[in-house]
């Protein structure tokens, strides 16, 4: 549903739809932003990437030739411009992350506390397992997990084959587990 969405933002921005522009980075900016937070690491430099993103997205839009594909070509943006801000940034090299704050809130204030309480902290320790990857894995399983784009455009994305996706992601997936696992293992010990 959301991937045809975007598709239909596509065209209307290719065909120059009024408010086509606005609605398009209406639905990208958070998604941008969330990426690129968790790539590199700052609130600052995620800021900037999502501006220069949409910047680059609008300044480019008539050279996207498949609007099935617009999903993918704006996170390849997005991915060059978090791997040129890295290099400039003053936050670079790989600092880690806090992943605390990146995230909406879970709870939707409808169930008993204690569920909130146990969704927020399995919440919390996947972010942190997430920031705690390696950047190669991290990268796909953002792209594949959260953004649920499919292994070709992850592929493409990352300029790696599709085999090197699936590793990565089988991985990051493993690594992942394990994590969670101990954490799981630690609160059934000490709740």
């Amino acid at each position: 549903m959301q991937k045809q969405h975007e598709i239909e933002l596509a065209r209307a921005l290719l065909e120059g739809h009024e408010g086509a522009f606005e609605e398009f980075v209406e639905h990208f900016r958070s998604k941008i932003f969330q990426y690129s937070w968790l790539m590199c690491g700052q609130r600052e430099d995620a800021e900037e990437i999502a501006q220069e993103t949409l910047l680059r997205v609008f300044e480019s839009f008539s050279q996207l030739r498949e609007p099935e594909r617009v999903r993918s070509w704006v996170f390849r943006i997005a991915k060059n411009a978090c791997l040129m801000k890295r290099r400039k940034s003053i936050f670079a090299p790989s600092q880690e992350l806090s992943l605390d704050d990146t995230m909406y809130e879970m709870g939707d204030g409808s169930s008993p506390p204690d569920n909130d309480l146990i969704r927020s902290e399995l919440h919390d320790a996947l972010h942190r397992a997430v920031s705690e990857l390696p950047e190669i894995y991290r990268a796909v399983v953002l792209l594949r997990d959260l953004e649920e784009l499919s292994t070709e455009e992850t592929a493409q994305i990352l300029d790696v084959t599709t085999d090197t996706v699936k590793t990565r992601l089988h991985r990051g997936r493993v690594a992942l587990r394990q994590k969670l696992d101990g954490y799981l293992q630690l609160k059934e010990n000490h709740g």
